[in-house]
């Protein structure tokens, strides 16, 4: 642990904060080779703080820290710079994102491809806030893949039999993949899933998996909401719930919603 005593200029971004005292926070931050840990910001809402206005969600940092016990002491924060902060829907579908993280990350377990990942899903948010749907199926796809909760997508989940050609599959949440019945909603072929494991296995799969997801992200969005919600032990997410209150917001004013505004 004496390696973690002290660490200086490391990647992060901020995924939660909540007060610690009067004056002080506790921050919930991905890191890239520390994983996701917790840092106590000293002073951040007094006025003069330095940190005040550098520690935002969405905006890539450098913290520097000292200390071993479960929150640490932040000692030191920059902006990096590179894109602005999402806006509107962006933004809360990048809140969404470090919501799966704080749910669905152990505490010190280092994702640096992970991290990497979320630094261009934020960036992709940022800068072409109308992908942000394919963003959030792709960023979704590959957490559960780096992570070890996404079953194996070329093969039956209770028989491990490969897929059949021309068969029809549906993911569920306990099981993996199984044939789809008549009605099931949300089924893809089999030559559909063994694209999307193969881009997932790709050595760079973002950019494979979202042109992937460009096509049957609308399919994917309830069993990956299911597979999430099964791990992450919750019944809904509280930003995909703050979605739908905007989009109910916007119905009564009347504005409908557009296709990709539908799902966060």
């Amino acid at each position: 642990m004496s390696a973690l005593r002290r660490v200086a200029d490391e990647s992060a971004y901020v995924l939660h904060r909540y007060d610690w005292s009067e004056t002080s926070l506790v921050l919930e931050v991905f890191t890239r080779y520390h994983g996701r840990i917790a840092l106590v910001a000293k002073g951040v809402k007094r006025p003069t703080s330095q940190f005040r206005p550098v520690l935002l969600p969405l905006q890539p940092l450098q913290l520097s820290w000292s200390g071993d016990a479960e929150v640490r002491t932040l000692k030191a924060a920059h902006w990096v710079g590179g894109h602005v902060m999402p806006t509107g829907e962006a933004l809360i579908a990048g809140s969404y994102l470090n919501e799966l993280l704080v749910k669905l990350l152990a505490r010190d377990d280092p994702y640096p491809r992970l991290f990497d990942w979320f630094a261009t899903a934020v960036h992709t948010l940022a800068d072409q806030p109308d992908a942000r749907t394919v963003v959030l199926r792709a960023f979704e796809l590959l957490m559960l893949r780096e992570i070890g909760l996404l079953p194996d997508l070329v093969r039956e989940g209770s028989t491990l039999a490969p897929l059949s050609e021309g068969e029809r599959y549906v993911l569920q949440a306990e099981s993996g993949l199984r044939v789809a019945h008549e009605d099931d909603h949300h089924a893809l072929d089999a030559a559909r899933w063994r694209d999307l494991q193969q881009a997932l296995d790709d050595p760079a799969p973002f950019v494979p998996v979202l042109r992937v997801c460009a096509e049957i992200a609308p399919t994917l969005r309830i069993p990956l909401r299911n597979l999430l919600h099964y791990h992450g032990g919750v019944r809904v997410f509280r930003t995909r719930q703050l979605m739908l209150d905007v989009q109910a917001m916007r119905r009564r004013r009347g504005h409908a919603p557009d296709a990709a505004s539908t799902d966060s």
